[in-house]
C-alpha cells in the first residue's frame, strides 16, 4: 500500500505546514488551519542513462511562434453574464460561481443551461438536490426542459466518467462543496476534498475542452468557503451577490483570465427566474420627488461602461465623545480621511458630528472617483442645503486638497447627459475638450473651488 502524506493547509489563504498549528503565520487567522492528506503515488518516469523514458517530453517553442487565433467564445444567452465572462464562454474553461443562500446561483445556471441546451450539448450535475426538485423549479420558471441532460451524483470519477460518454459541451457542477474524490480519506467539505475535486475537474474541463460552471458556498464574512487553491486553480471566479430584501442581484467578477476583473452584471429577480437589467443607472436613479439635503448623483465605472448611482450622507450633531464614522458601501478609512482633508482644505469642521454615508440600491463603490461627490454631500447634509438635482459630481480627491483627474472622464459626463443632467463638477483634467451638448462641464483643481461652485 502506498504512504499516505500528511500536510496542513490554511483554509483562508492557502499555506501549508508541516504540522498543525492554532494560528496562521502567513494570514494571521486562528484555527483555520486543517489536514490535508495526500496519497503517495510511483512516478512513471524513469531515468535511464542521460535520457528520461516512459513519457512524452513537452516541447520547447518560442514566444513569437506561438499562435495567436482568438479565442472562440460561445453565448450564455444573457448578455449581462456575458459581459462579466469577458464576451462569452470559453471553451475548456473552470468557472467558479458563488454566493449567499438564495441569491440565486442555482436560478441563474439552470436558466443558462436550458438555453444553452436548445443548441449545445449540456450537463446539469447536482449534488444538492433530487432531480425532481431541478426538474420542479424548471417547470415553475418556465424553462425548456426537453434537451437538458440531468445527473445526481457527488462522486467525481462517475462524473467524468459519465460525461465522457454524453460528450457535453458545457457543465454545472452544483456545488463543489459537496463532491468528493475517492482516494481522497476526509469527509465532503473538507479542504482536501474541495481541493482535489476542484483540480480534478479543472483538468478534466482542459483535457476534453468542456466549459465547466462550478457553484460554490460563501462563509459567514461574505468569502468564498473553502481554501484559496480554489480560486487559484479555476480561470474566472464570480460573486453574486444582492441582499435579501432586494429584487436586484449584481455579479461581479474577482478574477478572469480571460476579460476584466471589474465587470459588472446586474439582474432582478423575478417570479420567472433572472432578468437582465439593460440599463442599470435607471434602477440606481429612482429618486424621490423632492430634493433633500446630503444627496447627489456620481458617476463610477464599471468595467467597460458608467454607471450613475446615488450617494446619500446624513451630519447629525454627536452626543458622544468619539462621533461616529459610518460608510455602507464606500471604504471605511477613506471616509474618515476625506473629512480631515474637509477639515484642513474646506475649513469644514466635523470633530462633534456623526457622519453617515450611504450608496443607494447596494452597490459597492471601490474606486476613488466617488470621493468629491461624497464631500458634496457632506457638506450638503451639513449645511443643510439640497444640492441641484441635475447636478452629478465625480474626481479623486488627495491630501494636499487637490482634485485628481479619474479614467474615462468624457464617457462619464456623456453618460449623466443622456439621463438629463445639466451640470456637472469634474476635474479640471477631466473637463472634454470639445463641449458635450446639453451640460454644462465646470472643471475644478482644490477643493475650495468645488465648495465654491456649489
Amino acid at each position: 500500500m502506498a504512504k499516505r502524506k500528511t500536510s496542513f493547509v490554511c483554509s483562508d489563504c492557502g499555506a501549508e505546514f508541516p504540522r498543525w498549528q492554532g494560528q496562521c503565520s502567513d494570514c494571521q487567522a486562528w484555527n483555520t488551519i486543517t489536514e490535508f492528506v495526500i496519497s503517495a503515488t510511483k512516478s512513471v518516469v524513469s531515468r535511464t542513462g542521460g535520457g528520461y523514458s516512459g513519457q512524452t517530453l513537452a516541447q520547447v517553442e518560442n514566444l513569437q511562434d506561438i499562435d495567436l487565433q482568438a479565442l472562440p467564445r460561445i453565448s450564455s444567452g444573457f448578455k449581462e453574464l456575458d459581459r462579466v465572462l469577458g464576451g462569452g464562454i470559453v471553451p475548456g474553461s473552470a468557472m467558479l460561481i458563488g454566493g449567499s443562500p438564495g441569491a440565486g446561483k442555482s436560478t441563474l445556471l439552470l436558466q443558462v443551461m436550458c438555453l444553452m441546451a436548445s443548441g449545445r450539448s449540456a450537463l446539469y450535475v447536482t449534488g444538492e438536490e433530487s432531480l425532481q426538485q431541478v426538474a420542479m423549479r424548471a417547470q415553475r420558471l418556465g424553462l425548456a426542459r426537453d434537451k437538458l441532460k440531468l445527473l445526481a451524483e457527488t462522486n467525481i470519477e462517475v462524473i467524468c466518467e459519465l460525461a465522457l460518454q454524453h460528450k457535453p459541451e458545457i457543465m454545472v457542477i452544483d456545488s463543489i462543496q459537496v463532491m468528493q474524490v475517492a482516494d481522497v480519506q476526509s469527509a465532503p467539505g473538507s479542504v482536501s476534498q474541495v481541493r482535489e475535486s476542484a483540480a480534478y475537474l479543472t483538468r478534466f474541463a482542459k483535457q476534453h475542452h468542456i466549459a465547466m460552471f462550478l457553484v460554490g458556498h460563501v462563509t459567514k464574512d461574505g468569502s468564498l468557503a473553502g481554501p484559496k487553491v480554489l480560486e487559484h486553480c479555476i480561470d474566472c471566479s464570480m460573486m453574486l451577490e444582492g441582499e435579501s430584501d432586494s429584487r436586484y442581484r449584481t455579479l461581479r467578477s474577482q478574477k478572469n483570465r480571460f476579460g476584466a476583473v471589474n465587470e459588472l452584471g446586474v439582474f432582478a429577480m423575478t417570479e420567472k427566474g433572472l432578468r437582465e437589467v439593460s440599463n442599470p443607472s435607471a434602477i440606481f436613479l429612482s429618486r424621490a420627488d423632492e430634493q433633500s439635503p446630503g444627496s447627489i448623483v456620481m458617476v463610477v465605472w464599471e468595467g467597460t461602461r458608467p454607471l450613475l448611482v446615488e450617494i446619500q450622507a446624513l451630519v447629525d450633531y454627536s452626543q458622544m465623545a468619539n462621533p461616529r464614522r459610518v460608510a455602507v458601501g464606500l471604504e471605511q478609512n477613506r471616509l474618515a480621511m476625506l473629512l480631515a482633508v474637509l477639515h484642513r482644505h474646506g475649513n469644514v469642521q466635523m470633530n462633534d458630528q456623526d457622519v453617515f454615508a450611504n450608496v443607494v440600491g447596494g452597490v459597492k463603490v471601490t474606486e476613488t472617483s466617488a470621493d468629491l461627490a461624497l464631500l458634496l454631500s457632506i457638506v450638503s447634509s451639513f449645511r443643510n442645503k439640497p444640492l441641484d438635482r441635475e447636478l452629478i459630481a465625480f474626481g479623486e480627491v488627495g491630501l494636499a486638497g487637490e482634485i485628481r483627474p479619474v479614467p474615462n472622464g468624457s464617457e462619464r459626463i456623456s453618460e449623466a447627459a443622456k439621463h438629463g443632467f445639466k451640470r456637472a463638477i469634474v476635474p479640471k483634467a477631466n473637463v472634454p475638450k470639445q463641449k458635450i451638448p446639453g451640460i454644462d462641464v465646470v472643471g475644478v483643481a482644490r477643493l475650495s473651488e468645488a465648495l465654491d461652485a456649489l
